[in-house]
């Protein structure tokens, strides 16, 4: 698999602290290994539009699409609680 970033997740990323893009790095090389890893946690955030939810810290989310052998990173955000 390989990564494809939108240009709202740049810049969302680009905002986020420190900390939490390094945990997304980190999130992200596992996620490119195994969709199955558990720390991510992904699961389908809505299905009709294909978005999955991944978890980068236990306050932050990531969401992307899956197309064929690409993941397309579309935001990174705190999560909603």
């Amino acid at each position: 698999m390989k990564p494809r970033y939108t240009a709202r997740f740049l810049r969302s990323y680009a905002s986020a602290p420190t900390h939490v893009r390094k945990a997304f790095d980190k999130q992200c090389a596992l996620l490119l290994q195994s969709l199955q890893h558990p720390s991510l946690r992904a699961k389908k955030y809505d299905k009709r539009a294909g978005i999955w939810q991944g978890r980068v810290t236990r306050n932050w989310r990531f969401y992307f699409t899956i197309e064929a052998d690409t993941y397309t990173f579309l935001d990174i955000s705190p999560h909603p609680k």
